[in-house]
């Protein structure tokens, strides 16, 4: 076994190890387990007229010698492809809801899209989702202007398909993109990371790095710098229970992402959250304090010392027991139930003979103040008359009213409880009538849902806002931490938990009626 230990020199290992690490490195950008991406290249652009006004002569294809008014054309030859680790569904892509067929957008700019084909599909089946000629409510290839609209295509690992593109005018010095967006993952040109000079470049210049260090006996074991828009250090996330999935989801997302950050979180109401902050950043004694609080609302406490970030448009809804068999409820009648009027559903029409019990939040909730404000009309509930949220024990009321801390606790009392009602965040609601044992209620005959509260015909929502005390530093874990929130990923959890993300376009005109509306309790809509 000598021949081993020759081998497994100190010097030896370490050019290894080198080696592993390059390699790993150059790796990483295209086989990132867990992460969605749609690659696209440019193969061919070029002019194919025989006009001589630029000086120049260009051939003009045969093939198109019978078709008139094609000065200045140019063929772009565009592939599309799934160069991700990870299949892709038409459910994958995310849409303006004016659009719900399309899933990509190819644009070329200064040009005019005369004709397109579909060429060289990795399988038959995929010309079956792309249709030459789709319309803008149908799905299929849709030309306009300078764009091609595309409709969501399945692609698995590998899949591919090109685009060969017929265009008029002068933009060939523009080059052509591909946009739109994807669940937990991205669209990319992927034809710098296609040329394997580049990689053996890349593989040759760390081979000679490792080598000079090594020579000059420079430490090699050093700590890595950040990666792009990566904070270090701890962040801790408290307040709202209706936000705490996005959270949750986020602060996996972000340590995996970047590894010197360690986050936790803490949902303990948005009330509390914001108390928690301040509390946190009046011990601080002039340093800035590691704290997010989420909040369902605007604090209310008032102070300038807490700085709010406007994060997204959460939904809310009304859920009963499976026994209640309402389709929809009225604003009317909750006033009523709420204030103590109505103690059998029997009551109201359609109801059953069953006694009425209030599943409601405490009151520092953020979700219990967006409900009073927003379906009460800005009345209180009553105060509470039950432990257990079955017996009555406090108060002079003959109605069941209990208190309880977080949004599951809300869901899993209604689905126990006969005749209960409660109000929760829409998401976490949709989970849990999956299960049969809730259902939601419409309210005044709306359905609750994003694509309402987004045109405003849906009373029970609210915007989330971030909190810090102060204006975070630049180079902070929180302030990367709100940019990554408002980044790709954090925009994708946020609608995969059924919020509305305020740093998507679509979604903006809605949050800036939101942040400007100050008194829901007078707004008839919500």
């Amino acid at each position: 076994m000598g021949w081993l230990k020759e081998l497994l020199t100190p010097e030896n290992l370490l050019a290894l190890l080198g080696v592993v690490v390059t390699i790993g490195g150059l790796s990483y950008e295209r086989f990132m387990p867990g992460r969605k991406r749609i690659g696209y290249r440019v193969q061919m652009d070029t002019l194919i007229d025989d006009s001589t006004q630029d000086e120049r002569i260009h051939q003009r294809l045969s093939m198109l010698e019978n078709t008139p008014d094609l000065a200045g054309a140019s063929l772009v030859l565009l592939r599309i492809e799934n160069d991700g680790f990870r299949g892709i569904d038409a459910e994958d892509y995310i849409t303006a809801p004016t659009t719900d067929h399309r899933g990509l957008t190819a644009t070329f700019p200064n040009r005019t899209v005369r004709d397109v084909a579909v060429t060289e599909p990795s399988h038959p089946d995929l010309l079956r989702h792309l249709p030459q000629h789709g319309t803008e409510t149908s799905p299929g290839l849709v030309a306009h202007g300078s764009e091609i609209s595309l409709p969501r295509v399945p692609l698995n690992r590998g899949d591919h398909f090109k685009l060969l593109v017929l265009l008029t005018g002068a933009g060939t010095d523009k080059e052509p993109r591909v946009g739109g967006r994807i669940r937990e993952g991205r669209i990319r040109n992927n034809e710098k990371f296609r040329r394997p000079s580049n990689r053996m470049l890349g593989l040759i210049g760390g081979l000679l790095l490792l080598l000079v260090l090594q020579s000059t006996g420079l430490q090699l074991l050093r700590e890595d710098p950040l990666p792009q828009g990566c904070g270090k250090g701890a962040l801790t996330v408290v307040g709202s229970t209706a936000f705490a999935p996005v959270m949750k989801d986020l602060d996996g997302a972000y340590e995996s992402d970047c590894p010197g950050a360690r986050i936790k979180v803490q949902a303990q109401g948005s009330g509390r959250g914001t108390s928690t902050l301040r509390d946190e950043g009046d011990a601080a004694k002039g340093t800035f304090p590691p704290y997010l609080a989420l909040s369902d609302g605007r604090d209310g406490s008032g102070g300038p010392e807490l700085k709010e970030h406007l994060v997204a448009l959460s939904v809310f809804t009304m859920v009963v027991n499976e026994d209640v068999r309402l389709p929809s409820i009225s604003r009317a009648d909750l006033k009523k139930l709420y204030a103590g009027g109505i103690s059998n559903w029997n009551q109201i029409d359609g109801g059953p003979d069953l006694a009425v019990r209030l599943v409601s939040r405490e009151g520092k909730s953020g979700t219990r103040g967006v409900f009073e404000a927003r379906v009460l009309g800005g009345t209180p509930e009553f105060g509470r008359t039950s432990a257990n949220c079955r017996t009555l024990k406090y108060g002079n009321q003959d109605v069941v009213r209990c208190e309880l801390d977080s949004t599951e606790d809300v869901l899993k009392t209604v689905a126990a409880t006969p005749g209960a009602i409660g109000y929760v965040e829409l998401r976490a609601a949709e989970l849990r009538s999956a299960r049969g044992d809730v259902h939601l209620l419409s309210l005044d005959g709306r359905k609750p849902s994003v694509d309402a509260v987004r045109a405003g015909t849906y009373a029970f929502w609210e915007p989330e806002y971030a909190y810090t005390y102060g204006t975070p530093p630049a180079n902070s874990l929180t302030s990367k931490f709100l940019d990554y929130l408002a980044a790709d990923t954090g925009r994708n959890l946020v609608e995969k938990h059924g919020h509305l993300p305020c740093s998507v376009p679509e979604n903006q005109q809605a949050c800036q009626r939101a942040h400007a509306d100050p008194d829901p309790s007078d707004n008839a809509n919500g």
